[in-house]
């Protein structure tokens, strides 16, 4: 609980900033549904990515949690410090009233485009991805972080195939009070049932999404039909997902089973942490190796 004590403790006022002063802002790097983020160089010429959050949509995300304390993305992201997850450098409030976060530049593309593109450097290192990524989270959840939106959208590949986590707008820490029942935000085709049922959440609902996340890598298939609302997304409570290998048959069992462990409706039933399922995925990769 450190992390928290550290979180929750008396925040020095930072003046607001001008972005377009401070930054030069070079190119528009991506915009997700509450931020866009820039490519720019920072006063002291260093090259930057620059995220500002949309005002009126994150007021809306943070009347979910009213009364409840949560800390800001920034105040999150700026503690954090793991190999592949993205570092923070800043975060503040601009001139506009938006929260605004500068993160270290990294050059790469995202999770979600290899695995649209199945091409042969996905096919060299998904399960290498696959083993980065359970590391994040193993990090995040030994630090009392649940994240509730792990996805291929929120993770970064750099050009030496070193994952990078880089969404933290819907985590939240984890205790008792974040795990209450009612609070369903998330990626829908990446929800656990019982986030999608409204009961009491842990940890366990990353290593489903983290389970949904590699199933997807290998195959570029979801477990279920993609879904676009929650109601449609009740097929994760109702169906059992299709087996992995019914699309990649060749895949190592080890991994595949490793995988439809981490897919379990009953949050028992799936890998306690996501420790033991990245260490599965890692001895998988290791005696896979010595075979070639």
């Amino acid at each position: 609980m450190e992390f928290l004590k550290r979180l929750f403790g008396k925040q020095k006022q930072q003046p607001k900033v001008d972005i377009e002063r401070r930054f030069q802002l070079l190119n528009r790097l991506g915009q997700g549904s509450m931020s866009k983020v820039w490519k720019a160089v920072d006063s002291n010429n260093s090259i930057v990515a620059v995220k500002v959050l949309d005002r009126e949509k994150t007021i809306r995300l943070e009347q979910r949690f009213v009364g409840m304390n949560r800390p800001r993305e920034g105040q999150i992201a700026i503690v954090l410090s793991h190999p592949n997850i993205v570092q923070t450098l800043e975060h503040g409030i601009t001139t506009n009233e938006e929260q605004y976060l500068v993160m270290e530049y990294i050059e790469g593309v995202s999770l979600s485009y290899l695995v649209d593109a199945q091409n042969d450097r996905m096919k060299s290192y998904c399960l290498s991805y696959c083993v980065q990524i359970g590391e994040a989270l193993d990090y995040l959840h030994v630090n009392d972080w649940i994240h509730r939106d792990l996805c291929p959208r929120n993770v970064l590949v750099d050009d030496n195939n070193i994952v990078k986590l880089i969404d933290f707008g819907l985590m939240v820490p984890n205790t008792p009070e974040f795990r209450k029942p009612g609070n369903r935000t998330g990626t829908a085709n990446y929800m656990a049932p019982e986030l999608i049922k409204r009961q009491s959440t842990d940890q366990r609902i990353d290593i489903f999404s983290y389970a949904v996340t590699c199933y997807e890598m290998f195959t570029k298939q979801l477990p279920w039909p993609a879904a676009d609302s929650l109601e449609s997304v009740l097929q994760h409570v109702n169906n059992p997902p299709k087996d992995i290998r019914i699309y990649a048959p060749d895949l190592d069992r080890q991994v595949a089973e490793t995988i439809m462990k981490g897919l379990e409706r009953d949050p028992d039933q799936r890998w306690r942490t996501a420790r033991k399922m990245a260490n599965e995925l890692r001895d998988a990769a290791v005696r896979l190796s010595q075979e070639e």
